[in-house]
């Protein structure tokens, strides 16, 4: 199970009535008791994960950080939740590099989503100065993927 998926459930059960919350998948079991600790087990080797706290605890334990600066230009946004990929196969070159060239319509990206790939267009034509995902990485749908310029 993915961090980001973990730490969702740990908010939800810390900001609900949820007391408990126990979850099986193929990868493992997850058991979150409010107040308690969180346990991951993958095969035979529990892992002990941070209490679930408040989220109103959250940001007093963070010192704030100063908002990190917009990037410039166009940005193209993911469609759907999925998995982000750069090249239609492992060994494939990338659709599009930093400094590509694109026209609105080119295919730039795969979201993986349910098992079906779909390609991703670029919505404007323009110079592609930022990736902003890693290959492989989960997206959520509107988040950025790529800044064209």
């Amino acid at each position: 199970m993915d961090l980001r998926k973990l730490k969702t459930l740990i908010d939800l059960v810390s900001e609900s009535n949820v007391s408990e919350l126990e979850i099986t998948e193929a990868e493992g079991k997850v058991r979150i008791v409010k107040g308690g600790t969180a346990v991951v087990q993958h095969a035979a080797a529990p892992v002990a994960m941070a209490p679930a706290m408040p989220a109103s605890a959250a940001p007093a334990l963070a010192p704030a950080a100063p908002a990190p600066q917009a990037p410039t230009g166009h940005a193209v946004k993911s469609p759907m939740v999925g998995t982000f990929y750069r090249a239609s196969s492992p060994g494939a070159k990338s659709f599009v590099e930093v400094g590509s060239q694109v026209k609105e319509g080119d295919t730039i990206c795969i979201i993986e989503a349910m098992k079906i790939l779909n390609e991703i267009e670029a919505d404007k034509s323009g110079t592609v100065s930022k990736i902003l995902c890693e290959n492989g990485q989960a997206v959520e749908y509107g988040q950025p993927l790529f800044i064209i310029e």
